[in-house]
């Protein structure tokens, strides 16, 4: 069973980039190489529907905000552990 796999380039792009690369082309011709292939990467960009994005958004912030707990959660006790070894700065 054939997998579909997105992430390729396609068979052409990697036919053309090989026929390029041979010719030692210019440097012109190399960004106008350069261009096509990012087009042709670009035409395979799915956007997400309003409802992931929604999803996607949420998922990111609670990330975010459990990280910033566990972060301030370590650095209190950190300060605690210093206070504790070298007792309180000017006493």
């Amino acid at each position: 069973m054939a997998r579909n796999v997105v992430d390729e380039p396609s068979e052409d792009i990697v036919e053309s980039a090989k026929k390029e690369r041979a010719a030692k082309r210019n440097p012109f011709a190399r960004m106008v190489l350069f261009i096509k292939q990012v087009v042709a990467e670009l035409r395979k960009v799915v956007t997400p529907t309003r409802k992931e994005l929604i999803s996607f958004t949420i998922v990111v912030l609670v990330f975010v905000v459990v990280m910033m707990a566990i972060v301030s959660g370590l650095d209190t006790v950190f300060a605690a552990m210093a206070v504790f070894v070298f007792g309180k700065p000017g006493g």
